[in-house]
């Protein structure tokens, strides 16, 4: 007898043991499985079952106030509103974007004006939308060509441009002035893409060309955070991100009629690129 207890102690001891290692073995796979990728995995789930559902509702709803306020409200002014609150709902519903948006009392909403903003990624539209104020905006062709985004965009009349063509180019720029002096503001990302790393890219001169040529104001803006919030190519998050938006005061006519279109473009840029430094250090 006294040879067999030393033999249950063993095998109690490596049950014991086998017990403890299933259980630690437990809980490493189970802290394992819900990580940081998987949660904005799901999120990104949830956003587009969001995007689909409020399409579904509000795409109709878009359609109605194009058919029914479009022949009394030639600005569409009414529908752009609607567009701003569809567009808005993204970011309110979205658990991991916190956004601040200050110097809306720097936009006078009864002159027209041309709007630069630099551009860091897609999630700038829907960013600058929450604005709430009247203007046409100014986008690639190959946008209106998206369904829902591109149709809404149509919707809207607002203005498309093909890089690449000479002819297109003009017909921003034509339609451009005629909205401006219909009383429509323009936003226009003068970076005229995206950009890479969040910071600051080459300004193009359109925009101060329209400015000049209907000797309206410019009111930059200044967008940070927005680059860390999406990856440059695909929809999935990376991180919970706060993303803040500055409308600074309006650049006047006045005070720079004198300039040519490239020392505006540059004088416009460093305006932006100075908040841009103040913004992140603060």
């Amino acid at each position: 007898m006294s040879q067999r207890y030393p033999v249950r102690v063993t095998l109690r001891q490596s049950r014991c043991a086998g017990v403890m290692q299933r259980a630690s073995q437990n809980r490493l796979l189970h802290s394992s499985f819900f990580t940081p990728m998987l949660y904005y995995y799901l999120v990104s789930v949830y956003l587009i079952l969001v995007f689909v559902v409020t399409s579904l509702i509000f795409l109709p709803i878009a359609v109605f106030l194009r058919v029914f306020t479009g022949w009394f409200d030639r600005r569409l002014a009414i529908l752009h509103m609607f567009s701003c609150f569809w567009s808005s709902c993204y970011s309110w519903l979205s658990p991991i974007w916190s956004v601040t948006i200050t110097g809306r009392e720097n936009v006078d909403r009864k002159k027209a004006c041309v709007m630069a903003c630099n551009h860091q990624s897609m999630l700038d539209i829907l960013i600058i939308y929450r604005i709430f104020l009247h203007f046409k905006w100014v986008a690639k062709a190959s946008l209106f060509k998206i369904p829902i985004i591109g149709w809404n965009m149509w919707l809207n009349r607002y203005i498309k441009i093909e890089r690449s063509s000479m002819k297109s180019q003009r017909k921003m720029l034509k339609q451009c002035a005629e909205n401006i002096r219909n009383g429509s503001p323009v936003m226009i990302f003068p970076e005229g893409t995206r950009s890479r790393n969040g910071e600051l890219r080459p300004f193009k001169e359109g925009a101060f060309l329209i400015a000049l040529q209907q000797k309206t104001d410019i009111v930059p803006m200044v967008l940070d955070g927005s680059s860390r919030a999406l990856p440059e190519k695909g929809f999935i998050p990376r991180r919970s991100q706060k993303v803040c938006l500055h409308i600074l005061p309006p650049v006047l006519y006045e005070t720079v009629k004198d300039m040519g279109v490239r020392q505006l473009s540059e004088h416009i840029r460093s305006i932006v690129a100075a908040e841009l430094v103040r913004i992140r250090n603060n």
